[in-house]
């Protein structure tokens, strides 16, 4: 401080003449003891001065709490003549200072000094005026009360503050203790500060209270509401939004600007469509606008990521020959001609054209044929990644088409996750088990599949969530199933139906070679000095133990060998390699399951061998007529259905109308009764193709011929006694091959389908192609000749064996 200033202290009254200390954010009412940290240096030169000359120091608050080096403009002029009571210099040359209020002051004048402000103040007395003595206790009382509920509310003023208020009895301390722990702004503060009545300061300090414990009221109720309605995304939201703040605070990055950043960022680098882009656009737009953790922020956050996550234009390419493609399908699989033939033209036609449609195929055959590891081995062949979609059981459109983004949890459906998850626009997709497909009040997928595999419509497939065409034409689809009755005819429609039949005893044979044993010898750790199948232990285990048109019981059967031989090794040690022979099955699969080359051992009246084809290939169906005395009943059982039922009545009509060609009596079925029957009962059993199978056993019964056990048959017939064509063909002939059959009868018009047989099968058989019953007879019945003049009786009868 200058000599000049210094002299001010000693000329003029010294009471009156102090440093003046600007306050920021506070202001220190008289009878508070308040601790203050001080750091600018015309504050501390005040401190300093007011310790040195023992002079008190008047506190008074800044009108702006930024401004570093407030003027005279700056500062209120009501503030509090306070005496410094301990002041400590830190180490970072701030200095904290603990100052007790005194009184009152009002600044008159501004004092000239460069170090710091000097004042001169005017000291000012409480008024009061009022001599309602009354009034004021009520006002102390009433205050008393408020302030008690007014720390239950706040609860940031400690609890032991009301025992010091309870006690104060002097209306100005009173006034002025409250003040300084009410959580009221500055400016509202100041205002009690300047105003030195004691009854109009009681009653100022009463209302600011009461307008604070009505804030506080209406806080608390808000909390109490909201605790009860907020679920765990709310609390989260609170909490994230409060995390964000505090982070904001801190100066740390906001993670919400940056993931902003980021998906503008990736939806630059993505090649999407254009109607894609500008709606990703939109969304990022309206999640700009969104509080980062509300549960639409998430939604909108969730549907951008799928949109940019779809492979729109990511597109593997072939990198492999024709030659080398068909090599690897051919390493895949055995046989499985017309799908290896359908892939490689694809192949070809896709090198000579730019954009060239994915096929769509539906492969149909019995269970283990390869169906679905066919689709993989394309896959393979063509450089494409697989996906794979079970339909078994799915009864919801949704599962295809997805659900609108409206709903809580929606998703894409399964050909938009799928694609996603393939990373590529042009996988080769594989819709496994088409022919399982449901439908209930939630829609039908077969229908949705309608777009989705049709050539036409599939360039521009509308998912219900993404809301966006959405191009499919690149995608190889691959369909399977067992059957085609059970595909919606407009489905079959929009595809192209490869059928795969059963496998010949030979194509198993070299399937087990390739491809069953080793794989089985893998899995279950053995190696190939350990154990060695002969060819008859192949043939006898495909012949005895297995009865299918695919190869899944004959690979069971084949682990089931390997795991005894990996259980044998580690128990003895054998020295030398295990040899499994024909002779030797049994030791190790048990008693055959199945009677090979076996037919029913003789000829028989009555039983006819017929040919079935079901769900998991071609069947040997026995079919059994027996004649009884009876009045003309025609019974049929063996659970046959309405078709087959009628193929009887066809059957039995040619058969009268015929019985005087037969040798049979004008009114022969009036005194009996015929009973038709098929084996293994439980089983449902339909269709016309057993039709000539069934005049053949009638015929057989009645004229007491013997039927060709080594003769199987099928075809529909007429009431004239025509023979019309089947389906099923290969799978019947397989069958018959099976089952050791010598000679088959087909109708004539399926002769054209006879060059779906496998040669060496055609070689083992006989096929004779007719096309009237009389042909069948001729064939079918043994020519031994009975004198059937005599009238039926009952022991006529005829009891059969059922074929297996």
């Amino acid at each position: 401080m200058s000599e000049e200033n210094e002299n001010i202290f000693s000329d003029q009254d010294k009471t009156n003449v102090i440093p003046l200390l600007p306050l920021r954010d506070v202001v220190v009412f008289p009878h508070m003891i308040v601790p203050l940290f001080v750091g600018r240096e015309k504050s501390i030169a005040a401190l300093e001065s007011a310790m040195k000359y023992e002079k008190g120091i008047f506190m008074v608050a800044q009108k702006n709490a930024k401004k570093d080096d407030p003027g005279e403009e700056d500062i209120y002029t009501v503030g509090t003549i306070g005496i410094i009571i301990q002041l400590l210099r830190l180490p970072d040359g701030t200095v904290k200072v603990l100052v007790e209020g005194k009184n009152r002051g009002m600044i008159k004048e501004y004092l000239p000094n460069e170090d710091f402000f000097l004042v001169k103040i005017k000291e000012i007395e409480d008024i009061d005026d009022d001599g309602n003595d009354v009034r004021k206790k009520a006002l102390m009382r009433s205050i008393k009360e408020s302030f008690e509920l007014y720390l239950k509310l706040s609860k940031k003023v400690h609890v032991e503050m009301m025992g010091t208020i309870a006690a104060i009895e002097d209306p100005s301390k009173l006034a002025d203790v409250v003040v300084t722990h009410l959580n009221v702004k500055l400016e509202d503060k100041q205002k009690i500060m300047e105003v030195f009545n004691i009854g109009e300061r009681l009653e100022a300090i009463y209302s600011l209270m009461l307008s604070e414990i009505e804030i506080l009221q209406v806080e608390e109720k808000i909390k109490r509401r909201v605790k009860k309605q907020m679920e765990k995304t709310q609390k989260d939201y609170y909490l994230n939004e409060q995390m964000r703040a505090i982070q904001k605070e801190m100066g740390e990055k906001d993670d919400f600007k940056n993931e902003i950043a980021e998906l503008e960022k990736r939806l630059k680098q993505k090649k999407l469509s254009e109607e894609a882009t500008k709606k990703v656009r939109q969304e990022i737009k309206k999640l700009q606008m969104m509080a980062p953790m509300s549960a639409e922020a998430t939604v909108v956050r969730n549907y951008i990521d799928w949109i940019l996550d779809m492979p729109w234009s990511d597109v593997t390419e072939n990198k492999y020959t024709l030659a080398e493609s068909e090599a690897i399908l051919d390493e895949d699989h055995y046989g499985l001609k017309k799908v290896k033939e359908r892939i490689i033209e694809y192949l070809a036609v896709q090198s000579l054209v730019k954009k060239n449609k994915g096929p769509i195929l539906c492969l149909v055959g019995p269970p283990g044929v390869g169906k679905t590891s066919i689709a993989k081995s394309v896959a393979r062949a063509t450089n494409r990644k697989f996906v794979r979609i079970s339909l078994g059981g799915v009864r919801d459109e949704a599962e295809i088409r997805g659900h609108r983004r409206t709903y809580i949890g929606a998703m894409p459906g399964k050909i938009i996750q799928s694609l996603k998850k393939a990373g590529s626009n042009n996988p080769v997709f594989c819709l496994d088990e088409v022919d399982k497909l449901s439908s209930d009040f939630r829609g039908d997928p077969s229908s949705a599949l309608l777009e989705v595999l049709d050539p036409e419509q599939n360039v521009a497939f509308n998912d219900n969530y993404l809301d966006l065409d959405y191009d499919l034409s690149d995608i190889m689809f691959i369909t399977t199933a067992n059957v085609l009755q059970t595909i919606p005819a407009p489905l079959q429609d929009r595809m192209e139906v490869i059928r795969i039949a059963g496998y010949t005893e030979q194509e198993k044979l070299q399937i087990a070679k390739k491809y069953l044993i080793s794989k089985e010898m893998e899995a279950n750790g053995l190696k190939e000095e350990n154990i060695e199948f002969a060819r008859g232990a192949l043939l006898r285990i495909i012949r005895q133990y297995t009865r299918e048109a695919g190869v899944r019981n004959l690979e069971r059967e084949i682990a089931s060998i390997c795991r005894k031989v990996a259980k044998e090794l580690v128990k003895t040690q054998p020295a030398k390699k295990i040899l499994i022979a024909a002779n030797t099955v049994p030791k190790y699969l048990g008693v055959p399951k199945f009677r090979h080359g076996e037919t029913e051992g003789k000829d028989q009246v009555g039983l006819t061998v017929g040919l079935a084809w079901t769900e998991v290939g071609g069947e040997l169906l026995a079919i059994e007529a027996c004649i009884m005395e009876g009045t003309g009943r025609m019974v049929m059982t063996g659970k046959l259905g309405d078709v087959m039922q009628e193929s009887v009545q066809a059957a039995l009509t040619y058969v009268r109308a015929r019985a005087e060609r037969y040798g049979l009596p004008k009114n022969f079925y009036k005194k009996i009764d015929i009973h038709v029957h098929v084996p293994e009962g439980a089983i449902p059993k339909d269709g016309p193709s057993a039709g000539i199978a069934m005049a053949t056993s009638i015929a057989s019964a009645l004229m007491k011929k013997k039927v060709r056990a080594d003769v199987a048959m099928t075809g529909e017939i007429t009431l004239r006694g025509r023979v019309l064509p089947i389906g099923g063909l290969k799978e019947k002939i397989l069958a018959a091959h099976r089952g050791n059959i010598k000679t088959v009868i087909i109708p004539k018009d399926n002769e054209k389908d006879i060059s779906e047989v496998p040669a060496n099968v055609q070689k083992t058989l006989e096929i004779i192609f007719v096309e009237h019953i009389d042909e069948v007879l001729d064939i079918a019945l043994l020519k031994e000749e009975e004198n059937f003049s005599k009238p039926l009786t009952a022991d006529m009868a005829v009891s059969s064996q059922p074929v297996n």
